[in-house]
């Protein structure tokens, strides 16, 4: 069966794109895989496949406005094409499958599929062929370029780039916010009860480094790993803190203590955070991912609870005036 669609979005596809970045009901943002067919195409237009996810579909068919075609929608289990892929979803199985349930050959008499790049790491373009007989095309990275690239079927270098640009970086702040919501209220609140407002400020500004500077910040801090990258901004955003523990706790050494201690957590904390990203954003690899998480875990580990048992240390020596 095909089943007619459109390059208008309705009201409901736009509240349905609201609450996908929101990260409201995360894994209900889907549409029903199969055969789909825009305007009015014949047994010679073009097929475009991707994922169910409802933003990477409806981006595909408003960019195909004015174009005759058919888009095959594989069932990624509600998940974008770039994850899906690396995930396996967006899969050679699936392809194949997708193509024979729809009897793809009886629709069209060519044997092309035009596949997005990003859904590349997923799909075995000859093992495609050898079961289908259709052959596999990557299109542009951007569903924007796929026009341009109808014209004679080729991609510059510009349609190849993988590009984070800030608008995509901007975009992640809403979930982010929604993921961490109850530790962003609950955690500050109990800090300020257990040690007054500076300790309360600090998670804040924890909450508020990682979640929306990090992204915002991400292509000009230094380093290449994400977890580095936070750290280094958590150190950037500790300053404030040393320079008022360093002017109003006595003695200097104790003075000094706190300041390592709020840096390390602080540092510690967004760079947890900032991990997180690396799901986000298509700049990164399954293997470089996992390494990074072997290599900076242990230290965020040790400088969390380094700084925050110092502190607790400390602060029980006030209490008990040892200090």
């Amino acid at each position: 069966m095909i089943t007619p669609t459109t390059s208008v979005l309705s009201r409901r596809d736009k509240m349905d794109h609201v609450k996908a970045r929101m990260g409201i009901k995360r894994m209900d943002h889907r549409v029903v895989p199969g055969l789909y067919s825009l305007g009015a195409p014949d047994r010679s237009s073009p097929v475009f496949v991707t994922s169910n996810y409802t933003l990477s579909f409806d981006a595909l068919r408003i960019s195909l406005k004015g174009m005759d075609s058919y888009i095959l929608v594989l069932d990624t289990k509600g998940i974008n094409v770039w994850c899906a892929a690396g995930k396996k979803t967006f899969s050679t199985d699936e392809l194949v499958n997708r193509v024979n349930q729809a009897e793809l050959a009886k629709v069209v008499d060519h044997k092309e599929l035009i596949l997005p790049q990003l859904a590349a790491p997923g799909v075995s373009a000859h093992e495609v062929r050898k079961r289908t007989g259709f052959r596999v095309e990557y299109g542009p990275v951007r569903a924007g370029d796929i026009k341009e690239y109808m014209l004679d079927r080729s991609a510059t270098e510009e349609m190849r780039t993988v590009r984070f640009p800030f608008k995509d970086r901007a975009v992640l702040i809403p979930v982010e916010l929604k993921n961490y919501l109850l530790p962003i209220v609950a955690i500050p609140i109990l800090l300020f009860l257990l040690g007054g407002w500076l300790p309360a400020l600090l998670a804040i500004m924890a909450a508020f480094g990682g979640i929306v500077l990090f992204p915002l910040l991400l292509p000009y801090l230094p380093t290449k790993d994400f977890s580095s990258k936070g750290m280094i901004l958590g150190l950037l955003l500790a300053l404030p803190f040393v320079g008022y523990l360093l002017l109003n706790i006595e003695p200097l050494w104790a003075a000094v203590i706190w300041s390592v201690a709020y840096a390390s957590a602080l540092s510690a904390a967004i760079a947890y955070i900032a991990l997180n990203f690396t799901g986000a954003t298509p700049l990164t690899s399954r293997t470089g991912v996992r390494n990074e998480i072997f290599r900076y875990i242990p230290a965020m580990v040790a400088m969390f609870f380094g700084g925050i048992g110092a502190a607790v240390l400390l602060a029980s020596g006030q209490y008990f005036g040892v200090i």
